[in-house]
């Protein structure tokens, strides 16, 4: 197994998933988005909230804003020694007393922990006018993607085949497949059409090309084809900043790894069972 970059950024990353099969680039996508555990507000102290918003919508709206995560500082709830009573190890207390009039923004709340914030302080909550205020106690805690889809650390995580495309022999170069291609993927080359290799990535095989080459009556069979490639994958990982891409990535690899062991384990007791 192979993995190329084009690109790696800090939040952001496209790369080629090499050698491998469907059933673990599927695997590895929904561990990135549902088993990498991020930071969410999860319980909201309501001391007083006369703005136009019922508590209800204030408070998912608290729980959808991304948190900086440092996974070396807290552990989920239900593991904490604490016994899930909630102390600095397993939540981050944040604090919001603001008045109107003016538009109360994630920057707005006050972290315990100043290495647990809002990923962007200008995410609005709720508008407040004159005589309106909001003062809250909010606790984010640790949990995945599987409970909610406030905990899940990306905000695009996907993959599609690597495309293959072949051009026979039969290829006459009329150039129809050149013009019906939507990515501009193929050129006309001086006796058949030719593949632009920096541009392959952007095939969406959507085989509009198979069928501009049969309209032109070359037979039953196009010259030009476009299949999927058989263990090569492409992938696009986008954070919500909770936490850096490749860190996202290297968590989801790590729990596929552990949980891949206790099944051996598992198979094992049970084979030595029979």
């Amino acid at each position: 197994m192979e993995i190329t970059f084009s690109r790696l950024d800090e939040n952001a990353a496209k790369f080629i998933l090499k050698g491998t099969t469907f059933a673990f680039a599927n695997s590895f996508r929904r561990a990135m988005i549902t088993d990498v555990p991020t930071l969410a507000i999860e319980d909201v102290y309501l001391y007083d909230n006369n703005s136009a918003l019922f508590d209800e919508i204030l408070t998912h709206r608290l729980g959808l804003i991304p948190i900086t995560t440092d996974l070396s500082e807290y552990v989920r709830r239900d593991e904490c020694s604490c016994g899930g009573e909630g102390c600095s190890q397993c939540q981050a207390v944040f604090t919001l007393s603001v008045e109107g009039p003016g538009i109360v923004m994630s920057g707005d709340l006050v972290p315990q922990n100043p290495g647990a914030v809002p990923v962007n302080p200008d995410i609005p909550i709720v508008k407040l006018d004159e005589d309106q205020k909001v003062v809250l106690e909010a606790r984010a805690e640790l949990n995945t993607g599987m409970e909610h889809a406030k905990w899940q650390p990306t905000l695009a995580c996907g993959y599609k085949a690597y495309p293959v495309i072949t051009v026979s022999d039969r290829c006459d170069g009329c150039g129809k497949c050149v013009e019906q291609c939507p990515r501009n993927v193929l050129k006309a080359g001086s006796k058949a059409v030719l593949v632009i290799e920096s541009r392959l990535e952007d095939c969406s095989m959507c085989r509009l090309c198979e069928k501009a080459c049969m309209a032109s009556d070359i037979g039953d069979e196009p010259a030009i084809r476009v299949n999927p490639h058989d263990s090569d994958y492409i992938f696009v990982v986008e954070s919500d900043g909770s936490m850096p891409v490749k860190d996202i990535m290297i968590r989801a690899l790590d729990i596929i790894g552990n949980k891949s062991r206790g099944l051996v384990d598992v198979l094992s007791d049970i084979s030595g069972a029979i």
